[in-house]
C-alpha cells in the first residue's frame, strides 16, 4: 500500500466505477486470464465490499488469480503530512484479533460471490485455466507479535501469500519509509521467513529495506516476491525521500530477488507510472527490459490509491491490449498476466510438500 493524503484513500482509495465494460479485443487475439500479486477490498469507507464487490471487478476484464491482501496494522495507520505513518501501538493480541475479524469478512464476501479461494498448487492451475480463485493474502505480519504459532493458524485459515512489513512497527524487521531500527530482519523475522517456507506461504518483501531483503533472499529456498511498487534504474531509495520514492525498489534488489527467480509487482500510482492504462503498459515493458519477462507481474495496489490509471480489471486488460498492440508476443503476455505469478505461488506452496525450509 502506497502513501496517500488521507485516510480515506487507506480505507479504500479513490477509483472510476468497476462496471465499466470490457475493452473489445482484436480478433484473433488471444484472451490471457489476469493475475495480480497485491490489491486491497475494504468493507468501510465510499468504496465497500457490498457495493462493489470483487466478483464484478475481476469477471470486468478476466481476472483469475487475485491476491487480496488484508491490511494487518491498518486501525494503526493515519495519514500525517502526506505520510502514512504509525499512529498508536498495537496491544496485546490486538494485531492479532483484527487479523481474524478482517479475514472472517473476505471469506464470507468471497462465499457470497461464489469464489474459491487458492490452498494448493492445483487450485492455482486452475485459475490459469481461466476458473477464477482468489490468494488470502496478508499486508504487514503484525499479527505474528503474540507468536510463530499465528502463522500456522494462518496458514491453516487458507493463507498462502504473506507480506513481512508494512507502516506499523513490528518484531520482524525494518521497513522502507521509516529510520531502520534492526539493520535488516530481526531473528524472529529471520524464522519467519523459514516458516513460511516450511508451511508453504509465499514470502512478499514489499516495503522491506534493502537490507532485509538481502537478508531474506539469503535465507528462503524458494523464489520470493515484491508485489507492489516499481523499480527505480539508478540510485537506491531512502525513508528521508518522498514517500512514493521511498517506496521503490533499487535496480540492484531488484535484480537479486530476479536472479532467486523470484518477481517484482508494477503498482498503479500516477505520480509514478502516469494516468493512463498506456502509460502503465510502457512501464510494464521498460521494467521486463531491464528484469526479463520471466520476472516481472501485475501488483496493482488496487482501491489503496488514488486515481489510479488502473482502477478495476477491466483497465488492466486494456494495458495488456497496449502490451500486445506494441508488439509483445502472447508467451511473453501470459508471463507477465498471470504466469509469472502463478510460478513463485506454486513454488512456495510446493515447498512444505517436499519439505522446504
Amino acid at each position: 500500500m502506497p502513501f496517500a493524503p488521507s485516510r480515506r484513500t487507506v480505507i479504500a482509495g479513490i477509483a472510476a466505477a468497476f462496471a465499466s465494460p470490457p475493452p473489445v479485443r482484436a480478433e484473433g487475439r488471444a484472451v490471457i486470464p489476469l493475475g495480480d500479486m497485491h490489491a486491497h477490498l475494504f468493507f468501510i469507507g465510499p468504496r465497500p465490499a457490498s457495493r462493489y464487490p470483487i466478483g464484478r471487478n475481476m469477471a470486468s476484464g478476466g481476472a483469475t488469480l487475485v491476491a487480496w491482501s488484508v491490511v494487518g496494522d491498518l486501525p494503526w495507520i493515519r495519514s500525517s503530512s502526506g505520510r502514512l505513518r504509525q499512529a498508536a501501538e498495537p496491544k496485546p493480541r490486538a494485531a492479532s484479533d483484527w487479523f481474524d475479524r478482517e479475514l472472517a469478512r473476505v471469506k464470507a464476501h468471497l462465499a457470497e460471490q461464489k469464489l474459491k479461494i487458492v490452498r494448493s498448487p492445483d487450485d492455482v492451475d486452475r485459475a490459469l485455466d481461466g476458473d477464477p480463485h482468489v490468494v488470502l493474502s496478508v499486508e504487514g505480519a503484525s499479527f505474528l507479535d503474540d507468536g510463530m504459532a499465528g502463522l500456522e493458524r494462518a496458514y491453516e485459515a487458507g493463507v498462502r501469500h504473506l507480506q513481512l512489513v508494512h507502516y506499523v512497527r513490528n518484531s520482524i524487521g525494518d521497513f522502507q519509509t521509516e529510520a531502520p531500527q534492526h539493520q535488516g530482519l530481526t531473528s524472529f523475522g529471520r524464522q519467519v521467513v523459514r516458516d513460511c517456507n516450511r508451511l508453504g506461504i509465499l514470502v512478499d518483501l514489499a516495503h522491506c529495506t534493502s537490507a532485509s531483503v538481502r537478508q531474506a533472499l539469503a535465507i528462503s529456498r524458494v523464489p520470493t516476491v515484491w508485489s507492489h511498487s516499481s523499480v527505480v534504474p539508478a540510485g537506491k531509495p531512502d525513508w528521508k525521500m518522498l514517500p512514493w520514492r521511498a517506496r521503490q525498489l533499487g535496480l540492484d534488489d531488484a535484480r537479486a530477488i530476479a536472479a532467486a527467480g523470484g518477481v517484482v509487482g508494477l503498482w498503479s500510482l500516477r505520480s509514478d507510472v502516469g494516468g493512463t492504462v498506456q502509460s502503465f503498459g510502457d512501464r510494464m515493458i521498460e521494467m521486463a527490459g531491464w528484469l526479463g519477462d520471466d520476472h516481472v507481474a501485475f501488483g496493482t495496489d488496487m482501491n489503496a490509491i488514488a486515481n489510479a490509471p488502473i482502477s478495476d480489471y477491466a483497465r488492466l486488460r486494456s494495458a495488456l491490449d497496449h502490451m500486445a498492440d506494441r508488439g509483445v508476443d502472447e508467451t511473453r503476455l501470459r508471463k507477465v498476466a498471470i504466469g509469472n505469478y502463478a510460478r513463485v505461488l506454486k513454488a512456495a506452496m510446493s515447498a512444505r510438500r517436499l519439505g522446504g525450509g
